[in-house]
């Protein structure tokens, strides 16, 4: 017995023998995620605000049509998500549409028939905050169609959208989840800063009231409308700095782009003509100078005046 377990221990000696001559594994360092300050995210949205003037190039270059929906309740935070994204864009290529209720002429057209006028032609990008999810949400939830109409709604958006992919159109839409709690704090914040009231409309105090119902109608919109060729994306929104990164980064990986950048540009020296008269300054028209400083200048030397070109 005692013979056994020296050939035992001589065998494990070995084995740990080699073992130590095996190259050790490297251990894997974990990267270090940046804190998120103040300074980062306001370099990391210039960042990819720069990469959304290439998209834009790209788009107009290769005459794509692109669609983004922006849905989710009231003070989720698409409107500042939207004036981030536009915010460099040329806003020929790149629109917001925001529609008013519809009129009562609207009301008897085919439900759709007020978007369709309003999506991309060839190199554009049309961002609708709210758009024909209307229907399975406020007009659901708080009466403004029949049960008909809505469930003719369910059935006919998933049809429709595949109609609009199928024609060429880059379809992306967005739902911004935000919770109970923070959004009674950003209610609050409206209510006491004169701002930002004319956010605060009555339908958004009455959804307060009806935050289950909301709840079951997004559900069953999700249901009938979450598609493989169109998927809701949904955008965690109570760190509203984190939700602007999160999906605008989202949004760039959504469409294949190449960096289409023209080369440095030389700005012509402009030409001078020697027998043209400006008319005299005493002729115009000027808004008053409230804060001064501003209408100090000569007229013999107005067309060689400095002008801050961020002015």
């Amino acid at each position: 017995m005692s013979k056994q377990k020296t050939k035992n221990a001589t065998t494990a000696k070995k084995a740990r023998h080699e073992e130590a001559k095996l190259p050790k594994k490297p251990k894997l360092k974990k990267k270090k995620k940046k804190p998120f300050t103040k300074k980062f995210y306001e370099e990391e949205l210039f960042r990819l605000q720069l990469e959304l003037v290439k998209l834009q190039a790209w788009i107009k270059e290769k005459g794509l049509k692109v669609v983004v929906i922006f849905e989710g309740r009231d003070a989720a935070g698409k409107g500042g998500v939207i004036k981030r994204i536009t915010q460099h864009l040329n806003p020929r290529i790149c629109r917001v549409e925001a529609l008013p209720a519809p009129t009562e002429r609207e009301k008897t057209q085919w439900y759709f028939q007020r978007y369709v006028s309003l999506l991309p032609a060839a190199g554009e990008m049309v961002l609708f905050d709210r758009s024909w999810y209307n229907r399975a949400g406020v007009e659901k939830v708080m009466g403004f169609c029949t049960d008909e109409e809505y469930r003719e709604f369910l059935r006919s958006c998933p049809e429709f959208e595949r109609m609009l992919i199928r024609s060429g159109i880059i379809l992306i839409k967005y739902w911004f989840s935000v919770s109970d709690a923070e959004q009674e704090r950003r209610f609050q914040s409206r209510l006491h800063s004169p701002h930002k009231l004319w956010k605060l409309s009555p339908m958004d105090l009455e959804s307060r009231t009806r935050w289950v119902e909301y709840s079951k109608a997004k559900d069953v919109m999700f249901a009938h409308t979450d598609t493989k060729q169109s998927p809701w994306w949904v955008v965690p929104s109570d760190n509203k700095k984190l939700a602007r990164l999160n999906c605008i980064s989202h949004l760039l990986s959504q469409i294949p782009y190449e960096d289409i950048t023209p080369e440095p540009i030389e700005l012509p020296k402009r030409t001078h003509h020697s027998g043209y008269v400006r008319p005299p300054m005493s002729d115009q028209t000027f808004v008053p100078d409230r804060y001064g400083g501003g209408y100090d200048f000569n007229e013999e030397n107005y067309d060689e005046l400095e002008w801050d070109p961020d002015d």
